[in-house]
């Protein structure tokens, strides 16, 4: 039989456990506190590249002699007038700038961006206007809806035929290109008063202007401005 000194204490078991137990309570305490710590870890993969742009498949038709490049005359037949060579060399140097520029796309755009501007202007609609117009032509569009505004004037304008639109002159400088229309074209305008009389209401005239538009070739946005306006007598 053992001494009573060595007789087996069974408290010793509960003090065990209990060290334990903390034990395993610190490591998972300090494994969260280290979790926290550090990024976690992705949800989602990496979404991938854009794909290049692919190239056209070539023809499986046999080779044939690239066509020879057109000349100024040809390449902007139908985009500035013959014979005014300073809009096809200015014209060939935005080319040169500017791949992607398109001379007929280009006109077309103006067009549309003609429009737009004359009946905005009319109506006062600066919202409209402010893409479309570099800051310096926007003050000056800007000051005269204001003086409408003051007087109490409306103006309604209808473009009725645009009858010609052609490439007067074109250049390209540092950072900017620059394209002057020759636009011809028949408007109709009413003017009223404050008391909605009618103060102006001409007939449909006809109107000679010449508008520069221009935009950075390098620039992400593809929109032209309209940085310069000047009538025709």
């Amino acid at each position: 039989m053992p001494a009573s000194g060595d007789l087996f204490d069974p408290t010793l078991i509960v003090f065990a456990a209990l060290a334990v137990f903390v034990i395993w309570k610190l490591r998972s305490v300090l494994g969260m506190r280290v979790d926290r710590d550090t990024p976690p870890p992705a949800r989602f993969a990496p979404r991938p590249a854009a794909p290049a742009a692919v190239a056209p498949l070539p023809s499986s038709a046999p080779p044939t002699e690239a066509p020879a490049r057109p000349n100024g005359a040809e390449r902007w037949e139908g985009v500035a007038e013959k014979g005014v060579a300073a809009a096809w060399s200015g014209l060939d140097a935005v080319a040169a700038s500017d791949p992607n520029f398109d001379g007929k796309a280009f006109l077309s755009g103006g067009r549309r961006a003609y429009e737009l501007i004359v009946t905005a202007f009319a109506k006062g609609d600066r919202e409209t206007l402010k893409p479309l117009l570099s800051q310096e032509v926007f003050d000056g569009f800007s000051a005269e809806i204001a003086r409408r505004e003051q007087q109490g004037e409306t103006m309604e304008t209808a473009v009725v035929a645009i009858d010609s639109a052609t490439v007067d002159a074109a250049r390209a400088i540092a950072g900017r290109n620059e394209v002057t229309v020759r636009f011809v074209a028949r408007l109709t305008s009413v003017r009223r008063d404050r008391a909605g009389e009618t103060i102006d209401s001409g007939q449909t005239r006809k109107v000679v202007e010449r508008w520069t538009f221009a935009r950075d070739p390098k620039a992400g946005d593809p929109n032209w401005k309209l940085v310069a306006t000047q009538a025709e007598d």
